[in-house]
């Protein structure tokens, strides 16, 4: 197959229809047809005369389409490479009461009925009879010495026209279809190309439908990341006003106990389950301060940046003369974890003196720039962390690039889409 063709069209404009799999892969795909316009013709005929007889069962045939658009996105592969998505909704609610709503109101499904009407009554007829005539030519021409070979007598009338009896003959009319053969399989690739374009046209998404699909899987996306911000912080109080106050009257309860005990190996166990508690509770803190920054909660991004840089491990220039606004908990979240990864970056791996942090809210997005005078050459794909920062910020509909040439600087910048002038896009 041409590897650069995603159609029997594209392979015919570009001179290489004949050296690919295209013309099979066209046959194919017309024949098929026979395969599937038989039965579908018989099930709206069965599906009509039911709804006639009990009216309800009528109702079943405005969805027939259904099946038929599922299966003939699938055999639309054979002659389009480009894929075929459903073009339905998911219901929003469960259960089959609201599919069905769904499926009435959408247009997609009376295309599909009509595609399941015109491909059960005309088009698989057309498709075969184009087969039978592109096809049936040539290939019984070819196999004259096979049929003449074979025959009783010595003698065999190929396509019930012309007698052969000897074999020069055979190969006179073999050489015959091997020349009208390949001129047979254009026209052919041409007509799957259109019935490939038509199936396209009545059974994909429309554009508008395809835009409607991308709003309700963004807005999907946002009440996920609401969902999973709001779970973090109610693990966050959890541990905090829970496992946290019972670690820390352990620890309490341990220390009494180790002054109210007398020297020996009591007290030294003592002291030893209290050290532990105090171990214990300072991971207990490190692990409720890295869910959720309580500098981030307290004084907003502006204030949790200038914490980072006062505590990096290279010396960091900051420009946050413009107070952030307050930005929902996930941009807050994703932006400060992003300044940590990329200033941890810097102080691990790049040779750096010194960087310098920028960030600004542009009433649409939040904008941040963090750069470094180092050696350059960062790469996101040896395992700096950087590859699930760029996936969680993706998921906020951000960007993150790198500009890292060799010898440096570096510089990574962070582009989070949170207008501030909705209340719901506000943190608390």
């Amino acid at each position: 197959m041409d590897d650069h063709a995603r159609t029997p069209w594209q392979a015919l404009a570009r001179g290489r229809y004949l050296r690919s799999a295209w013309p099979w892969r066209a046959a194919g795909y017309l024949a098929g047809s026979a395969l599937t316009g038989p039965p579908l013709l018989l099930g709206l005929v069965l599906l009509a005369v039911a709804g006639i007889i009990a009216f309800p069962l009528l109702a079943l045939l405005g969805l027939a389409g259904l099946p038929a658009g599922a299966v003939e996105r699938r055999r639309l592969r054979l002659v389009d490479t480009d894929p075929a998505p459903t073009p339905h909704r998911s219901p929003a609610e469960p259960g089959l009461l609201a599919w069905a709503r769904l499926r009435y109101r959408e247009q997609a499904t009376w295309r599909e009925l009509g595609y399941a009407v015109l491909h059960g009554s005309v088009l698989w007829w057309v498709d075969l009879a184009a087969v039978a005539a592109l096809l049936g030519l040539p290939l019984p021409l070819l196999t004259t010495p096979l049929q003449l070979a074979l025959a009783a007598d010595g003698e065999v009338k190929v396509l019930k026209l012309w007698l052969v009896a000897s074999q020069p003959e055979a190969l006179a009319f073999a050489a015959a279809g091997a020349v009208l053969l390949p001129v047979l399989l254009h026209p052919l690739g041409a007509l799957a190309g259109a019935r490939a374009a038509l199936a396209r046209a009545l059974l994909a998404p429309r554009e508008h439908e395809l835009r409607a699909r991308l709003t309700e899987v963004t807005r999907s996306r946002a009440r996920l990341v609401a969902a999973f911000e709001a779970e973090r912080r109610r693990i966050e109080r959890d541990l905090h006003d829970g496992a946290q106050q019972r670690l820390v009257a352990l620890a309490m309860t341990l220390g009494l106990a180790r002054l109210d005990a007398p020297p020996g190996p009591l007290a030294d166990r003592l002291a030893t389950a209290h050290a532990e508690a105090g171990l214990v509770l300072a991971e207990l803190r490190e692990l409720i301060h890295g869910i959720h920054p309580q500098v981030l909660t307290d004084y907003g991004l502006t204030g949790a940046l200038a914490d980072i840089a006062e505590r990096s491990a290279v010396p960091v220039a900051t420009d946050l003369s413009a107070a952030l606004p307050r930005l929902p908990e996930s941009v807050e979240a994703a932006a400060y974890f992003g300044v940590c990864e990329a200033l941890a970056n810097i102080g691990r791996h790049s040779g750096a003196d010194r960087a310098a942090l920028t960030a600004r809210h542009t009433g649409e997005a939040l904008l941040i720039d963090v750069s470094d005078d180092g050696r350059g050459g960062a790469d996101p794909a040896t395992g700096s962390g950087l590859t699930g920062l760029a996936d969680r910020i993706a998921v906020l509909d951000g960007t993150l690039t790198i500009t890292s040439p060799p010898g440096g600087p570096t510089v990574l910048s962070l582009e989070i889409p949170c207008p501030v002038s909705s209340p719901e896009n506000s943190a608390p």
